[in-house]
């Protein structure tokens, strides 16, 4: 495992339990139009509430899964694949809403990262 793939597996780590434990209920200006909450902010994709408990949930699952890759590198890959799915699930919700494409920063580099993480897992 390459060093800069590690430090990608943490900064993906930390980016998601910042969004989904610590700022989940807190207004960012990557939030939609009208979203202060992650909660308003899946009612503005137009998707239910059990598809934001279903992807959080998943979400913090997988940053785990890449933490505990640092030491399981067998964990690594999936992980990393899975959340470059979604991740570009999430870029294509911010364009479903047309928002700027700045409000798709975070999850494009989430997804860079992810890819980051995927070639020093399989070079």
């Amino acid at each position: 495992m390459s060093l800069i793939a590690a430090v990608s597996q943490v900064i993906i780590a930390l980016g998601i339990v910042n969004v989904w434990v610590l700022r989940r209920s807190r207004p960012t200006p990557f939030r939609p139009a009208g979203a202060n909450s992650l909660a308003e902010e899946f009612e503005r994709y137009g998707l239910p509430s059990w598809a934001r408990i279903a992807v959080g949930s998943t979400k913090l699952g997988l940053a785990g899964l890449l933490v505990v890759g640092l030491v399981v590198p067998a964990v690594t890959l999936p992980a990393a694949a899975l959340m470059a799915v979604f991740m570009t699930g999430a870029i294509a919700a911010h364009v479903r809403v047309r928002d700027p494409l700045v409000k798709a920063a975070p999850a494009l580099t989430m997804l860079v990262l992810s890819a980051v993480v995927i070639v020093g897992q399989v070079a």
